[in-house]
């Protein structure tokens, strides 16, 4: 048979997770799809005449396909077609950005007013102004400002603007639970009507402009979302888009990748994009613009230069920075304390019972040993079941004399008996001092137990407490902001480190513990100290750490962490809070970067 030509010689379309591309070929071809899928490194065949390959790889290397051999055969399934086409040309756009970083953007601040559409009426402050105008001239955006630098409204404000063009007509919000309130509160104000806003918790509202749902429900909600947003050109927001930051290695990135190109624009925002190092950033980068945003971010690190870096970069995010706020110092101060002779005996032994070996192959292992390590450095008798895993412990004062030959285990058991946590200590004088003040204080500690045993030894300050499992969270929120005999909130950075603002009331925070996560650490940071606050405002932060234990360890880490974020972003602020010392992760936030530190430290305790 003649060779027509428009015969299909390769098609190319999305697989079901539309994080990979089939490409299919007929037998004629058979050969040449091997070859061609070779030279991807995701490339392998699912069958003698189809292979796949991932999305990312192939938006990134689009120059391999020219090597195919019938180039007026090759077909392209419409919505794959359509991202190829809107990928060069944002790597277009990108480059030239790139090529000159001094150029003016293609908006300018004081056209913003004027994009917004009849409907707009939210305030915007010139630092907003300038972060949209950049994101407008960008097409697809980034916006790493700090929290509380209002992020929420300035991405209000793109889609309005996109809106009014006619290029998009709906708005899909991924965010944690948390958020929910501030992007229900700025969709009804920022617009002369609020839009029809819904968050998706099992039933669907068709007709919503603005669609609002939670990390957690994203992947059982795939094909729901992906119908909604191919109903209507769409815009897509990734809020506190650090959730995502595995990329398609998680569960959450997985989802997001998926979505992504169903959206005619793509926009995230995250005060803290890369809390444990580049690659972070680049599945960040990688889902704002696929193929080219990671491919950019590993040749900008490559040398290993974070100035260097930062400045080529710097054209591909906006930021408002903690400076740019204009806020008052925040006092940041480590106090150490040493434990008492039984404590420290038992941490030791614990230590000394744990195998670094082992645990050297299994990160999940290593990150259980460093969550147990983090309870016995606080207080050992947290690794013990209570009847439940809420069941504060039980101090009876005074310390009683500690028996001769009693065993490891019931000296844990007993611990609370004998000695009161060096932690606990302190947090509570911290807590009564402040209250004798009339100031408020926010109590930040790892572990439930840890934080219903605070609860009950400063119950006479009227405790309001909030973790995983707290039932009317916003009603211990409200007796913290407005009962005056309510003094402290003990909380957890993984419950309340995003989305809260705590800054009108509480100006002290104290942490009885912190986890290697940088990023967690750093958003909780902004709970208390963010825009709005009052000029003057002293705004002190206390982190306590027993020494030689694994909190030393934690501090170098949170060091090193914060220091590589705050070069990235040419942010100073956060690298002074290295000077100081997502998504579901391993126990403890332990990341591969931070073992050859806790092993050290397990092998020399």
């Amino acid at each position: 048979m003649t060779e027509s030509a428009t015969e299909t010689s390769l098609h190319l379309g999305f697989d079901a997770t539309r994080t990979r591309v089939v490409l299919k070929t007929t037998d004629q071809y058979r050969q040449d799809l091997v070859q061609l899928a070779a030279r991807f490194r995701t490339g392998g065949q699912l069958g003698p005449l189809s292979a796949s390959v991932a999305l990312d790889e192939l938006l990134a290397d689009l120059g391999v396909l020219g090597s195919w051999p019938h180039h007026v055969g090759v077909e392209w399934a419409p919505e794959l077609r359509s991202l190829v086409a809107g990928v060069i040309k944002d790597a277009n756009t990108v480059k030239e950005r790139l090529a000159d970083s001094e150029a003016s953007p293609a908006v300018a601040s004081a056209d913003v007013p004027s994009m917004l559409g009849d409907t707009w009426e939210g305030e915007l402050n010139s630092f907003q102004r300038r972060d949209i105008a950049k994101l407008l001239s960008l097409g697809h955006g980034a916006n790493f400002s700090v929290p509380g630098a209002g992020k929420t409204r300035v991405a209000l404000a793109v889609y309005a603007a996109q809106k009014a063009q006619q290029k998009v007509s709906r708005l899909l919000v991924v965010c944690p639970k948390s958020a929910y309130e501030s992007w229900r509160y700025e969709t009804a104000v920022c617009f002369s009507y609020p839009l029809r806003t819904h968050v998706l918790d099992g039933s669907m509202d068709q007709w919503a402009e603005v669609l609002i749902v939670n990390y957690e429900r994203l992947d059982r909600s795939l094909s729901q979302l992906a119908g909604w947003l191919k109903s209507g050109p769409s815009m897509i927001i990734l809020d506190e888009a650090h959730r995502m930051k595995l990329g398609a290695r998680g569960t959450y990135g997985a989802a997001c990748m998926a979505l992504g190109p169903l959206a005619e624009r793509r926009l995230i925002l995250t005060g803290t994009p890369a809390p444990n190092g580049s690659k972070d950033l680049e599945n960040l980068l990688g889902f704002v613009w696929p193929g080219h945003g990671q491919r950019t971010v590993v040749q900008a690190v490559a040398g290993g230069d974070l100035a260097y870096a930062s400045t080529v970069l710097r054209p591909l995010f906006t930021r408002t920075t903690k400076q740019e706020l204009g806020l008052p110092p925040m006092q940041l101060r480590m106090r150490y304390v040493d434990m008492p002779d039984l404590h420290s005996e038992i941490y030791r032994s614990l230590v000394g019972g744990m195998s670094s070996g082992a645990a050297r192959e299994d990160l999940s292992s290593l990150g259980k040993t460093a969550l147990r390590l983090l309870m016995a450095a606080t207080s050992p008798a947290l690794l013990l079941e209570g009847a439940s895993r809420h069941e504060p412990l039980v101090y009876q004062l005074p310390p009683l004399e500690v028996p001769v030959g009693t065993s490891l285990y019931s000296l844990m058991q007993d611990l609370p008996d004998y000695e009161l946590s060096p932690k606990y200590k302190e947090a509570i004088a911290i807590v009564a001092e402040n209250a004798a003040q009339g100031r408020k204080t926010l109590v930040w500690t790892t572990f439930v137990r840890s934080l219903t045993t605070l609860a009950q030894m400063l119950e006479k300050y009227s405790p309001a407490v909030v973790y995983g499992g707290t039932p009317d969270r916003d009603e211990q929120l409200r007796r913290f902001r407005e009962d005056p005999s309510c003094m402290v909130l003990i909380s957890n950075p993984a419950t309340l480190g995003e989305g809260i603002s705590l800054h009108h009331v509480c100006h002290d925070a104290v942490y009885v513990d912190r986890d290697f996560m940088a990023g967690r650490f750093l958003q909780s940071l902004d709970r208390i100290h963010r825009l709005g606050l009052a000029p003057g405002t002293d705004t002190r932060v206390t982190v306590l750490a027993v020494r030689n234990t694994i909190d030393e360890v934690v501090e170098v880490r949170l060091d090193q962490k914060l220091e590589f974020m705050g070069k990235i972003l040419d942010d100073p602020t956060v690298q002074q809070l290295a000077d100081l010392e997502e998504e579901p992760s391993v126990a403890a936030g332990l990341a591969p970067s931070d073992i050859e530190a806790l092993l050290r430290h397990m092998g020399g305790a």
